[in-house]
C-alpha cells in the first residue's frame, strides 16, 4: 500500500482502540457527557445571578466589566449572561482536549504500550492521528449536548446557519489542536501520575480569558494576557459567528477574532504535531 493508505489504516486502527477504551469505561463517557451540563448550571446560574447585564449592545464601560445585550435587563439579565457565556463554555470544552490525551499518552508510555507500538511496522503519524480523531468524535457528541443544554437555558444562535456551522467547525479545529498539545505533553511527561497533576496547569489557561467575564474589568497586564490567550480568540470568534453579545476590547485578536483563532490553531498544529510525532518515534532512544 502507499504511504497515505498505510497512514489511513493505522489512524483508523488507533482511533478504534481509543473508542473501545471509552466503550469499556462507560463511567469515563458519562463524565464527559455530564460535565457540560454541570458547567452550564454552575457558570450560567451562579455567575449569571451575580452579574448584571444592562441594556445596550455594547454594554457599560470597560472598567465596569459589564456585558451588553439588547433587552437583557432586570429579570432577563441571567439569560443575557448565559448568551454571553455559552461560546466560552464551548471553547472550554475544546481546551479540555488537552487533558484526556495528555493522560492517555503518558499512560501508554508508562505501561510500555508506546514501546510495543514503536516496534511494529506502523505509521507513527497515523497512530497519533487516530487518537486525536477519536477524541474529536467524542467532542462532537459533547458539543452537541452542550448546545442542546444551552438552547434549553436561553442561549440562541442569532447569526446565519453558515456562520454557526463555521463557529462549530472552528471549535472542533481548536479541539483538534489542543489534543496535539496534550499528546506532546503526555509523551514528554511519560508518567500517568505526573500528567494527572499537570492537568491543574490547564485551569489558568481556561480562566484567564474572556470566557466568563469581560477583560475590561481586569488589571491592565492581566487583560493583555487574557486577550492574547488563544482561547479568548476562539471565544470571541464564537460570539461573533453565533451573533451573541460580547464586550468591547482593543487588542488585535479581539478585533479580528476569526483570523486570530485560525492563526493560533495553525501555530499549535505546526509546532506540536511534528514534535509529538518525533517524540513518539524517538521515545527511549
Amino acid at each position: 500500500m502507499s504511504v497515505l493508505a498505510n497512514l489511513a489504516v493505522d489512524a483508523w486502527s488507533s482511533m478504534l482502540r481509543v473508542l473501545f477504551h471509552y466503550r469499556r469505561s462507560p463511567g469515563l463517557l458519562a463524565v464527559s457527557l455530564a460535565v457540560p451540563v454541570l458547567m452550564v448550571v454552575v457558570f450560567g446560574y451562579v455567575f449569571g445571578s451575580a452579574i448584571t447585564v444592562p441594556d445596550g449592545a455594547s454594554g457599560a464601560s470597560g472598567a465596569s466589566g459589564a456585558v451588553g445585550v439588547p433587552g437583557a435587563s432586570g429579570a432577563g439579565a441571567g439569560d443575557g449572561y448565559r448568551e454571553f457565556l455559552m461560546p466560552g463554555l464551548f471553547a472550554m470544552v475544546a481546551v479540555n482536549g488537552i487533558m484526556p490525551t495528555m493522560v492517555g499518552a503518558a499512560r501508554d508510555v508508562g505501561r510500555g504500550v508506546t514501546d510495543r507500538l514503536r516496534s511494529m511496522a506502523v505509521s507513527r503519524t497515523g497512530l497519533l492521528l487516530g487518537q486525536t480523531l477519536a477524541d474529536l468524535l467524542v467532542s462532537v457528541v459533547v458539543l452537541v449536548l452542550l448546545a442542546a443544554v444551552g438552547l434549553v437555558v436561553g442561549w440562541r444562535i442569532r447569526g446565519g446557519p453558515a456562520d454557526a456551522l463555521g463557529a462549530f467547525g472552528l471549535l472542533l479545529l481548536f479541539r483538534f489542536a489542543m489534543t496535539w498539545v496534550g499528546l506532546l505533553l503526555g509523551l514528554v511527561v511519560g508518567k500517568e501520575e505526573a500528567a494527572g497533576q499537570l492537568v491543574v496547569a490547564v485551569f489558568p489557561l481556561a480562566m484567564v480569558t474572556n470566557a466568563f467575564v469581560p477583560t475590561g474589568g481586569m488589571p491592565g497586564w492581566l487583560a493583555t494576557v487574557a486577550e492574547w490567550n488563544p482561547m479568548s480568540a476562539v471565544v470571541q470568534a464564537g460570539r461573533d459567528l453565533f451573533g451573541n453579545p460580547s464586550a468591547p476590547a482593543v487588542a488585535w485578536p479581539m478585533q479580528h477574532a476569526v483570523p486570530a483563532a485560525l492563526a493560533w490553531c495553525a501555530v499549535l498544529l505546526l509546532v506540536c504535531g511534528p514534535f509529538a510525532v518525533r517524540k513518539f518515534a524517538t521515545h527511549g532512544t
